[in-house]
């Protein structure tokens, strides 16, 4: 059935698997950032945000992200933003780049090491085209899983040459690329393991007497593979990404990584109901169920063992995708979620084997053999293609794959509601958002974080009553306290309760002293009730804490000056506006303090014009009170025709919002600026 082929044959089946490739998945370039995951890797991570620097390397590689130690990953991030920025576009490319390669590498790899041409071009075919691996070519988070695979291929591809050659360079090049492929994603830990099942086939390394020599082999490689499982579970732990114990009991664990895999093959063969987030079923599955996984998977395996004496790669593909999957199968649980789509990424290369060469030896004996296999593989690879292509459309954004998510796994799937809510919310869809964050509370009533986010909700939408169960609930559940009752207290404020806002403020900061929030927000209270000095004093320990703090520099200016502090207030609010220079608020407060310091030698009236002219243009002139500070800016610098013009301005959009007191003071202004104007024109 193979040929030698040239290297122009082989080429093009190269093009026909890039071109392939990219039909499948050309329309990632139209898909946005997805809120899971890709703020805590891209958008909101200030190591990728401030571009490739030394610092940001160095931050690569001292930090964990996302709960793990990935280097490269990051760089990879990194690199993507300094040519993209947040263009999502560039960087589902780049993602896209990386798939193809993988999938080239595969099947040069395949070929090179058994020389069946079709066999290998079929299994890689498989490889870029199953909807399995969307997740992880279309998810931008998943960059890790492209990235890894293809030092996981380069490594093969250095094992291949290390059997030729049998010199330390290429061994070498084993370790280097093997490491490269952890800092990436530490899944890679069982390609030791891949590499002695390529011993026994097709490499055929495994003879009499040498398989102790090939184990030795290996113990480098071993000895790189504890030590990343080792710092893999250390930070899991720290980061709190492994569940305890008491989460899911150790038998409802090895019953679900029993029946994944026998979902992941039937997901292999039926590509359907494909979603971001599988949850963990609401009841532990009966006994009988579990036995039947195990029975299935033990008759699978000696069916495999049987056979693989004669058809070894029948042995070899279903060790690797039983071996591939064992440190993500949820024995060490990471996560609320039983399976994943992304966990396939490598593994179904086993089966991919299994299928190609299997099919092939089946039909080895027909008249139209080559015909036949040829016409099937593209019916079944342009039928992946069309699932891909359907699959890729539903991660265009956050709420489309939320929604198909949910749609195909069931109306329990929490993180699915939690998720959907959290972006319907962004996008001020309230209502929809507290629909599923109720969904959320119906599933799991005790979830903290899903009662303080609900409240957040109904706070918005008006309903103070409900949303403070919500976070008095929270508190009681251990949500964070501190987030908690800084939003109770808002709505104390809200409800006219300052004493009691200013208590759970106060509350706020015994568990954290140095809630740069919570002091400003008690600052500001204690500014409202007169407590001028104590508010001071937190507006001050609030910028402690956050020194680029705009707000609070802001907050301490207008207390100084309520105290009469104008120029200690003009420091605070220059600071502020150093940090913030369109802000209508700081520029508004720092050129009134300049017009109206008692000191007439201090005042700078020039500056102050400046300044409010810039906050009424960022308001496009059309607030009251901004506008009033240029009058009296204006008449400082006695400019009394712009005060006149910009005083009855005041008085239109005053007298619009029924704002009388503003009303009468830019009408008693207009009058006093009228007799000026008046008296300037009399005759000498």
């Amino acid at each position: 059935m193979n040929k030698t082929l040239s290297k122009y044959e082989v080429l093009c089946i190269c093009l026909a698997l890039a071109v392939t490739t990219i039909a499948a998945y050309e329309q990632v370039r139209h898909n946005g950032f997805i809120s899971l995951d890709d703020n805590l890797y891209v958008t909101k991570n200030p190591n990728i945000t401030n571009g490739l620097t030394y610092q940001s390397l160095i931050g690569a590689f001292t930090r964990p992200y996302a709960a793990f130690w990935h280097p490269l990953t990051m760089i990879s991030h990194t690199i993507d933003y300094e040519l993209f920025g947040l263009n999502p576009a560039g960087h589902h490319i780049t993602s896209l780049i990386l798939h193809i390669a993988n999938t080239l590498l595969l099947f040069l790899v395949l070929k090179s090491a058994t020389a069946c041409v079709l066999q290998s071009a079929f299994v890689a075919a498989a490889f870029a085209l199953h909807p399995l691996h969307v997740e992880s070519v279309a998810w931008v988070s998943e960059r890790k899983d492209v990235l890894s695979t293809l030092f996981w291929l380069l490594t093969i591809a250095a094992y291949l040459r290390y059997v030729k050659r049998g010199d330390i360079y290429s061994y070498t090049l084993i370790l280097i690329t093997f490491i490269l492929g952890l800092m990436a994603k530490p899944m890679l830990v069982t390609l030791p393991f891949v590499l002695m099942l390529l011993d026994y086939w097709p490499l055929d390394r495994l003879r009499s007497g040498r398989l102790l020599k090939l184990i030795l082999e290996k113990v480098p490689l071993l000895i790189v593979s504890a030590v990343w499982c080792v710092i893999t579970f250390v930070v899991q732990q720290r980061t709190g990404t492994v569940a305890g114990m008491t989460m899911l009991s150790l038998n409802a664990r090895v019953a679900n990584a029993l029946t994944a895999y026998l979902i992941y093959l039937k997901k292999t063969f039926w590509p359907s109901g494909l979603a971001v987030s599988y949850p963990y079923p609401a009841d532990a599955p009966p006994i009988w169920q579990t036995a039947v996984c195990a029975l299935a998977l033990l008759g699978i395996s000696a069916w495999a063992v049987w056979l693989g004496r004669r058809y070894r790669y029948l042995l070899v593909g279903w060790l690797w995708y039983l071996g591939t999957l064992v440190p993500v199968i949820g024995i060490v649980q990471v996560g609320s979620h039983s399976m994943a789509d992304r966990y396939t990424y490598v593994p179904l290369v086993g089966i991919f084997i299994m299928v190609g060469w299997g099919i092939a030896d089946i039909t080895d004996k027909w008249r139209y053999q080559k015909a036949v296999l040829i016409t099937a593989a593209a019916i079944v690879l342009s039928a992946l293609l069309v699932c891909t292509r359907t699959q890729v459309r539903y991660w265009r954004d956050s709420i489309s794959i939320f929604e198909h998510s949910l749609k195909v796994t069931n109306n329990d799937n929490i993180m699915m509601h939690n998720n959907l809510a959290y972006v319907l919310k962004l996008q001020g869809r309230f209502d929809e958002a507290i629909y599923h964050y109720r969904q959320v509370l119906r599933i799991n009533p005790k979830y903290a974080d899903a009662h303080y986010n609900l409240g957040l909700a109904l706070q918005v939408k008006g309903e103070l009553d409900e949303a403070l169960d919500h976070y008095k609930e929270a508190a009681r559940l251990k949500a964070n306290p501190v987030d908690v009752y800084n939003s109770i207290a808002h709505i104390l404020l809200q409800k006219g309760k300052a004493d009691e806002a200013v208590d759970y403020y106060r509350r706020a900061l015994e568990i954290m002293p140095d809630d740069a929030m919570s002091h400003n927000n008690l600052g500001l209270v204690l500014r409202t009730q007169g407590s001028l000095e104590e508010a001071v004093d937190h507006f001050r320990r609030a910028l402690q804490s956050k020194p680029d703090f705009v707000e609070a520099y802001n907050n301490l200016g207008n207390a100084l000056k309520a105290q009469g502090k104008f120029d200690e207030a003009i420091v605070s609010f220059q600071y502020a506006l150093k940090l913030k220079p369109d802000s209508v608020e700081v520029c508004n407060n720092l050129a009134y303090v300049l017009v109206a310091h008692p000191d007439p030698n201090k005042r700078d009236t020039n500056r102050a014009v400046e300044l409010a002219e810039r906050a009424a243009g960022l308001t496009k002139y059309q607030n009251a009170a901004v506008l009033y500070t240029l009058v009296i800016s204006y008449a400082a610098a006695e400019r009394f025709d712009r005060a006149t013009e910009t005083a009855e301005k005041v008085l239109e959009l005053a007298a619009a919002s029924q704002n009388t007191v503003l009303a009468d003071n830019a009408r008693r202004q207009l009058e006093i600026y009228k007799q000026k104007i008046s008296g300037s024109r009399q005759p000498n």
